[in-house]
């Protein structure tokens, strides 16, 4: 039972977390095209402040109820598959990215937007865009994973 409930966390954390990033490339980042650059930037923080609070807790659930499950149901590395070790590397590079990208480009993008300087605000706006590309192409192959090594 305490399985199941360190099962569907992780599975409810990977949704947010990758949904959320598929979302933010997919759909939010071809329509903010229509706007004007002020209005661009200022829809940026806000959007990426409330996904950023989200992936705070979603990553940390994710790692954690993976970890319980690994030690709790696998038996540790020793007793678990090919993909649950891979799996394990992908979110922890993830996690890697993601803490590289709010203490980088994240800060530097809300610095310059209080200074007022939009173009280092573009610029650190593109390094985020690359980072969470980068992630979400991560977490994308993670998934990929995870189901063909439950039924591979």
């Amino acid at each position: 039972m305490l399985g199941n409930l360190f099962y569907v966390l992780h599975v409810l954390g990977a949704v947010l977390w990758v949904g959320g990033m598929a979302f933010a490339i997919l759909a939010l980042r071809p329509a903010l095209a229509a706007l004007e650059p002020a209005q661009r930037l200022a829809l940026h923080e806000g959007v990426l402040s409330r996904f950023f609070r989200i992936v705070w807790h979603a990553m940390p659930a994710v790692l954690l109820s993976g970890w319980l499950l690994l030690f709790g149901w696998y038996g540790g590395f020793q007793g678990s598959a090919w993909h649950i070790h891979l799996m394990h590397l992908l979110g922890l590079v993830m996690a890697g990215v993601f803490l590289a990208l709010v203490t980088g480009p994240w800060r530097a993008f809300r610095a310059a937007l209080a200074a007022g300087d939009r173009g280092r605000a573009g610029a650190a706006a593109e390094r985020i865009r690359q980072l969470v590309s980068l992630n979400l192409v991560l977490g994308l192959a993670t998934i990929a994973v995870a189901a063909w090594g439950r039924f591979g």
